[in-house]
């Protein structure tokens, strides 16, 4: 699979450290009025990215103490559980939440943060370590998953 192209958006400076990961949140209150909002808002809200590289542009930001400053950032893969029908390396899924019981040991895994249900995503790769007992029956396969 290719190797995806980073994309350079802006991140409170405070934040702005190579590897870094963090999940999208979207807009924040105080944004509407910014010059720059375009270069901070370019991300897909919900999706889980890594910080590959940290520019020296630094912008004013009411929103963050010190500053926004631009990074380049890739899609990073996300661990999950889904059906183990579906844990192909390379192809391609729509991610959908197995269960809601939040009791359950596996759902951190089952609903981590940084997939959107009914979104497609590829399999990057079959992880070894499912973990067994699903409470609902069901035949689960511990993969990483990367956005379309």
């Amino acid at each position: 699979m290719a190797e995806t192209k980073p994309k350079v958006t802006l991140i409170g400076s405070g934040m702005a450290i190579a590897d870094l990961e963090f999940i999208y949140e979207g807009e924040a209150e105080g944004c509407e009025a910014c010059q720059v909002r375009k270069a901070c808002h370019n991300l897909k809200q919900g999706r889980k990215y890594r910080i590959v590289a940290v520019r020296k542009t630094h912008h004013p930001c009411t929103v963050h103490l010190g500053g926004a400053t631009a990074v380049e950032v890739i899609e990073s893969p996300v661990a999950a559980l889904v059906s183990a029908d579906m844990a192909i390396r390379n192809t391609r899924i729509v991610f959908e939440r197995p269960c809601a019981r939040r009791e359950c040991e596996h759902y951190p895994l089952c609903n981590p943060d940084g997939l959107i249900p009914g979104e497609k995503y590829v399999v990057m790769s079959v992880l070894k370590n499912a973990p067994p007992g699903c409470e609902k029956g069901r035949t689960l396969q511990r993969v990483e998953l990367k956005g379309v």
